[in-house]
């Protein structure tokens, strides 16, 4: 069964070693920064997403073990005052490929 909270994962060999390996993985990406915290602001805490991914045998393939932050626990105006998605509309997408085109421009 997959863990709902961290003190169930921590009893198991496999759900450590899921967590060491994202940790791991997020400290070779350059994940965060450690920074002083703005006075009068708290931190946003984090939470542990366990999933179990089955072969198509439907026997285990591997453990995983997201670290996520409780972004929702944020406040709109207090915490943060924009949000942004770096999403591009079609129309954005068809314009540049139009100029670039028009253009001879080359695209990678």
């Amino acid at each position: 069964m997959e863990p709902q909270h961290y003190n169930e994962a921590s009893k198991h060999s496999c759900w450590q070693q899921a967590m060491q390996d994202e940790l791991n993985a997020l400290a070779t990406n350059n994940t965060w920064t450690i920074s002083s915290l703005p006075p009068d602001k708290t931190a946003i805490g984090c939470r542990w997403i366990y999933k179990i991914k089955y072969k198509s045998d439907g026997s285990i393939d591997k453990y995983k073990a997201r670290l996520i932050s409780k972004g929702y626990t944020q406040i709109e105006g207090l915490d943060f005052l924009d949000t942004f998605a770096p999403v591009a509309k079609l129309t954005t997408l068809r314009l540049l490929l139009a100029l670039a085109a028009a253009n001879n421009w080359p695209l990678t």
